[in-house]
């Protein structure tokens, strides 16, 4: 994901608060988009966001803005007095891309629990239409075309990891989980440029960072592409028909597609929605959330292991332990605050209490229990009843050298064979190149099953 903090965000102001947006005699093709921030400096636009967030009054905006999830809302006063009115339907979309979603959709899995325990509806919408086509946002080249067959086994995958955060059913505030090729599929082409066509100019589009960089950056974007913000505002209007849904959260990247479903819709139906979006999760040291040395961490126990997974909390940066219990877990926030204060080694138990707690969250109380022991035994015992060996390191090193400093292989030939036959691992997960190793916090480096090692910064 992008942080667009430094962009104008083009915001719909509903009519109430006093700014016309479009004059109703204007035939839809002639409405223009008002950037209501347009002229305030980003200072002033966060003052102004930072004024709103004080004055909260639902249970479902203060939970967001007390776990830090809030990073841009379309009418945050709206927003909030419709929350504390009606049980408010509320959306993410996520395309099915993969087998498992990974860390880097927890966040926004997370959101829907929160909306689930402010009392209020989460709805999962699995990208069974777009993924068909691929989001570009934050891509230089277009994703792999998968069959309709492929996107139906990760959907079905994708939705094991809901039910362990989300509670399913017909209840009023139980989750539900639709699939946008339910109506994307049924679209008539022609019908639909005409009614949906004129809302959109391709000079408005041409703004749109997903496509700005990837023409900046001369590479090739599709038709088949540059179709994706139409569909998934059209997912927004179809989904406020059919099941009542009024708001759509998302990642800071996803706020100029969530407006133009809002903005659609008010024009279509004259149906106020709302958006909500939250800031690009990175790391203290600037990484991307949910990226490692070994690759991506999955969500699914067959993609990752519960022990893996519990390993990735367990190496949060110091700066990122308060944060990340507000975000990824369930803790109170006094006994984050109590954490997070903690000082020298003693930040290790805030460490285990995230991973405990995040990984109970994905795969069960036995999991996080067995992965929390199995961990004491490998670093607090030592592999094979002898202490790990350690490697102090500034920076990045690679695999090759950091498995010849660790004393777990001989020679650079020796690490190269073991890299390419899969024996080498980098916190549990098999290391399939030599690559750079960020070492931020321990690392563990393994050389079959026997032979162990950490890295420390």
């Amino acid at each position: 994901m992008r942080d667009q903090s430094d962009v104008h965000p083009i915001l719909v102001i509903p009519a109430e608060a006093g700014i016309q947006l479009a004059s109703p005699r204007q035939p839809p093709q002639e409405r223009s988009w008002i950037p209501a921030f347009a002229g305030m400096t980003r200072e002033t636009r966060a003052a102004k966001h930072a004024l709103a967030m004080t004055e909260y009054t639902s249970d479902l905006l203060r939970l967001l803005d007390q776990r830090g999830y809030i990073h841009q809302v379309t009418d945050p006063a709206g927003l909030d007095s419709l929350a504390q009115q009606q049980v408010v339907p509320g959306y993410i979309g996520f395309d099915a891309t993969a087998p498992s979603l990974h860390v880097g959709s927890l966040v926004q899995i997370m959101m829907l629990r929160r909306l689930q325990q402010a009392g209020h509806k989460p709805i999962v919408v699995m990208g069974g239409g777009t993924t068909k086509i691929g989001d570009p946002s934050g891509k230089d080249e277009s994703r792999r075309l998968l069959t309709a067959e492929d996107i139906g086994r990760n959907i079905a995958s994708i939705r094991r990891v809901f039910e362990r955060f989300l509670t399913f059913g017909d209840g009023p505030t139980d989750a539900i989980m639709v699939d946008n090729a339910d109506w994307l599929d049924a679209l008539d082409y022609i019908p639909f440029l005409r009614d949906i066509g004129p809302h959109f100019t391709i000079n408005r589009m041409l703004t749109f960072d997903s496509v700005k960089l990837r023409l900046d950056r001369e590479q090739p974007l599709t038709f088949l592409e540059f179709n994706y913000m139409i569909l998934q505002a059209y997912d927004f209007l179809e989904l406020s028909r059919r099941v009542h849904c009024r708001l759509q959260m998302g990642g800071s990247d996803q706020w100029g597609n969530i407006v133009n479903g809002i903005e659609l819709t008010r024009r279509i139906e004259g149906t106020q929605l709302y958006g909500l979006t939250t800031p690009l999760i990175t790391t203290a040291d600037g990484g991307k959330m949910g990226k490692t040395a070994a690759g991506a961490v999955w969500l699914n126990g067959d993609q990752l292991s519960p022990y893996d997974y519990w390993q990735f909390w367990r190496n949060t940066q110091d700066a990122d332990v308060g944060r990340f219990l507000r975000l990824f877990t369930d803790l109170p926030l006094d006994e984050i605050a109590r954490l997070e204060a903690l000082e020298g080694a003693e930040i290790n138990e805030a460490k285990k209490q995230l991973a405990d707690a995040a990984t109970a969250m994905a795969h069960g109380d036995d999991a996080a229990a067995q992965a929390a022991e199995t961990a004491r035994r490998t670093f607090e015992e030592g592999a094979g009843g002898e202490a790990l060996p350690t490697l102090r390191v500034s920076g990045d090193i690679g695999l090759v050298d950091a498995l010849i400093g660790l004393g777990l292989v001989a020679s650079k030939n020796e690490a190269r064979r073991l890299i390419a036959q899969g024996g080498a691992r980098v916190d549990g997960a098999p290391a399939g190149e030599d690559r750079p190793i960020a070492v931020s916090g321990e690392v563990r480096i393994s050389a079959g099953k026997k032979k162990h090692g950490l890295l420390i910064p």
